[in-house]
């Protein structure tokens, strides 16, 4: 029985998360005659390129009319975006890319998948460009991987006749494009409103696929399979955005210093938890280094005003640091909006000038009452005090030093003060040293 309990058990927590993580798959249309939409959008990472890659071999091996991925991203990790047009460029079924919907852009990575497909398309309102390496890495990116970045993007334009001086531009100047200038430099095909539009627009057009072979669309009133990231994967997917990276750096960094002046534990783990996971976006993400050093230069700020506490000012530096740095984080296709950097902001000011220093105005005093509590009171010593040795205070075991001769151990002795962690103390049958008030007399 007992065994059927713990099997009954396990299948509680193992049946729920099976079905979570299964449940897209099994639930999925048939792909057959049908054309696979597949949104890309936020970061391109991991998590993106394995879902799309997945989707459009199997869009291939079950018989779809095309695949149709939707982009919306500020920019990825390089190898994401190269496995992604990869998977483009060698697809058993037309693959199109559709900037969309109106205020959508397919900014650095996403300008390489865009150029990728056999169908490059826009709505009304986007734009595409800005394809200079990012993140942590870019910001400071050698002349070698622009130079990589360049020549990988020019073969993606040739290979599918498209503009590729543009192109070149596009990773060297960071230059965009609306989609009517897009579609006016040769860099996309076609424009259109929404995705049933493009679908007739494109009824009829033929394309060569990475093998050679020449396949006429037909998708004028085809269903439409959307397949987004589902399960897990979208969680972690979702902690990978501009807002989330600035928020987390941020609060990590506060954190951190906050154990510094109040240890304990839990609020640097967390803090360094957060660290790392904003890192870890913001190595995906279009980063400039003015902001990351304005960041820093807000916590120096805070840490000084706790450090010497004054009318403001250092505090002040703190907020102003904190709100330029937010703002220049990010290039313009991944700026943060000022209506989150201020709330973070004003946040941060309450967290260090209230809540850090309440935090450290309590310790203090809890050291002091502690201190107080323990001064006058007679322990016994556990071993020798020759000067230094331990003795047991109040069932506490104590690093003492004696002010007097060597007491031996099983001695009674008498706490006089309080050294950090370290008590000092004297024989209890000396004549008592401490003062009126519990504090040892100077001597």
């Amino acid at each position: 029985m007992g065994i059927l309990r713990r099997a009954a058990a396990l299948a509680a927590i193992v049946l729920p998360l099976t079905i979570l993580l299964s449940a897209p798959a099994a639930a999925q249309d048939d792909r057959a005659g049908a054309v696979v939409e597949i949104p890309l959008e936020g970061v391109v990472d991991p998590f993106v390129a394995d879902h799309i890659t997945r989707e459009i071999d199997r869009a291939g091996t079950e018989g779809a009319v095309a695949v149709l991925v939707t982009i919306d991203t500020p920019g990825g990790l390089d190898s994401s975006m190269r496995e992604i047009t990869q998977a483009i460029l060698n697809a058993r079924v037309p693959v199109i890319a559709f900037v969309s919907p109106a205020g959508a852009r397919a900014a650095s990575a996403g300008t390489f998948i865009l150029l990728s497909a056999n169908v490059a398309a826009m709505a009304p309102g986007t734009n595409v460009g800005a394809a200079h390496p990012v993140g942590l890495s870019g910001a400071i990116a050698s002349e070698k991987a622009t130079n990589d970045a360049a020549a990988y993007i020019r073969s993606l334009a040739e290979a599918r006749d498209r503009n590729a001086e543009w192109a070149v531009l596009a990773v060297r100047d960071s230059v965009s494009a609306s989609a009517q200038e897009a579609l006016g430099l040769g860099v996309i095909d076609l424009i259109a409103n929404d995705v049933p539009s493009l679908l007739r627009t494109l009824d009829g057009r033929t394309v060569t696929l990475g093998d050679g072979t020449e396949v006429t669309l037909h998708t004028t009133g085809v269903p439409v399979v959307v397949e987004s990231l589902h399960g897990f994967q979208r969680f972690l997917h979702a902690l990978l955005t501009p807002e989330l990276a600035f928020v987390f750096f941020w609060l990590g960094l506060a954190f951190l210093v906050t154990e510094l002046f109040v240890p304990g534990g839990v609020v640097g783990t967390i803090g360094g938890l957060m660290l790392v996971a904003s890192i870890v976006a913001l190595g995906m993400l279009p980063v400039q280094l003015l902001g990351v050093v304005l960041l820093l230069a807000s916590i120096v700020f805070f840490v000084l005003e706790l450090k010497h506490p004054g009318i403001g000012a250092l505090a002040g530096g703190g907020v102003v640091c904190l709100l330029l740095g937010g703002w220049f984080l990010f290039q313009d296709q991944a700026r943060i909006s000022p209506f989150l950097i201020v709330p973070v902001a004003a946040a941060a000011a309450a967290f260090f000038l209230v809540v850090v220093r309440a935090a450290i105005r309590m310790r203090q005093s809890n050291v002091a009452m502690r201190d107080e509590s323990l001064v006058g009171k007679e322990g016994i010593v556990v071993h020798d005090l020759d000067p230094t040795g331990v003795v047991q205070i109040a069932s506490e075991e104590w690093s003492a030093e004696t002010v007097t001769g060597t007491v031996f151990r099983g001695n009674r002795v008498r706490v006089v003060s309080m050294d950090g962690l370290k008590l000092k103390v004297e024989p209890a049958g000396a004549p008592s040293s401490v003062a009126p008030g519990g504090e040892g007399r100077q001597g």
